[in-house]
């Protein structure tokens, strides 16, 4: 839990986001500053003579300095900064399509129970063909698809248009595939409620289905969906991270997770490994994981009473 309110601390933290005046330049924010004299900076506790006098250099001709506490990137912008960035950016996009991902599931599988008969047959067969497919390939045809239709339709559009084009694609993908196991869970409580005493009361007295399902399944379900609902963030993040580590979710310039993996992974090479730039976002992935997994864990524990014991 403690690594949870870190890593929420951290992405919420408004100072790489803050924008700031680049010498010969319009103001841009923390993590999109460059300052290719400082390129490949390491971090600061590895300064040798040599590295001090060149941002003594670059300070003294009133160049911008980057923050040096875990280095730069090749083309001299602060680690630190896009490694927050990259975390708020991922960690938004988990929770969006967690929330997605339950919104669908809890509609398609509350529809298949209460139904019943060849309507449920048709929706968890669908929910069957859906979960033998590869999930990451799924995701990836999408990604693909929508960059060809946007280049086949909108041609040449501005990096703004392009990225918020790829958020909402990692959003989709990510979402139509993660609300197949919560769809199962749903089905399964609602066919277990639907039998239950109170509801067979309310039917008797001429409620509708509607009424039936927000006044008395909605607040029984909403332990179960809390509970695995927590447990599709880590994996949407997991999901975001891997896509944008392949080259087809978030792209450079704007920051992620997986994509600040990608771009430090060629750095580790027998010549001169540049560690500083792989190592702080897999193991802000590994820990976030970890750590929202244990959580969504205890979640469940508290909230489902099916999974006590």
């Amino acid at each position: 839990m403690l690594m949870v309110l870190i890593v929420s601390v951290a992405a919420a933290s408004p100072w790489a986001f803050t924008r700031i005046t680049v010498p010969g330049g319009a103001a841009q924010p923390r993590w999109m500053a460059q300052s290719l004299p400082l390129s490949l900076l390491p971090p600061r506790w590895q300064w040798d003579a040599e590295t001090a006098r060149r941002v003594d250099m670059v300070r003294a001709s009133g160049g911008h300095v980057p923050g040096a506490l875990l280095g730069t990137d090749r083309v001299g912008r602060d680690m630190l900064a896009r490694l927050i960035a990259g975390s708020a950016i991922s960690l938004v996009l988990g929770i969006a399509s967690a929330l997605v991902a339950t919104a669908v599931g809890v509609l398609w599988g509350t529809s298949a129970a209460w139904w019943g008969g060849r309507a449920d047959g048709v929706l968890m067969r669908t929910v069957d063909v859906l979960y033998a497919l590869p999930s990451i390939l799924l995701a990836t045809l999408l990604g693909v698809a929508v960059d060809g239709l946007v280049e086949r339709w909108l041609g040449d559009v501005s990096p703004g248009v392009r990225q918020g084009i790829n958020l909402l694609t990692m959003l989709v993908a990510i979402a139509g595939v993660g609300w197949l196991t919560m769809s199962r869970v749903v089905r399964g409580q609602v066919l277990s409620l639907r039998e239950r005493s109170f509801v067979e009361a309310a039917r008797a007295a001429g409620a509708g289905g509607g009424r039936i399902f927000l006044r008395h399944l909605l607040p029984n379900l909403a332990g179960p969906v809390a509970a695995y609902a927590a447990l599709t963030v880590p994996a949407a993040i997991l999901s975001e991270s891997f896509l944008s580590f392949l080259g087809i979710g978030i792209r450079d310039p704007l920051p992620s997770l997986g994509n600040l993996a990608a771009a430090g992974l060629p750095e580790l090479n027998l010549v001169k490994g540049r560690w500083w730039l792989l190592v702080p976002p897999c193991a802000v992935v590994a820990l976030a994981l970890l750590s929202l997994n244990f959580a969504a864990d205890r979640l469940r524990d508290r909230l489902d009473p099916a999974s006590a014991g």
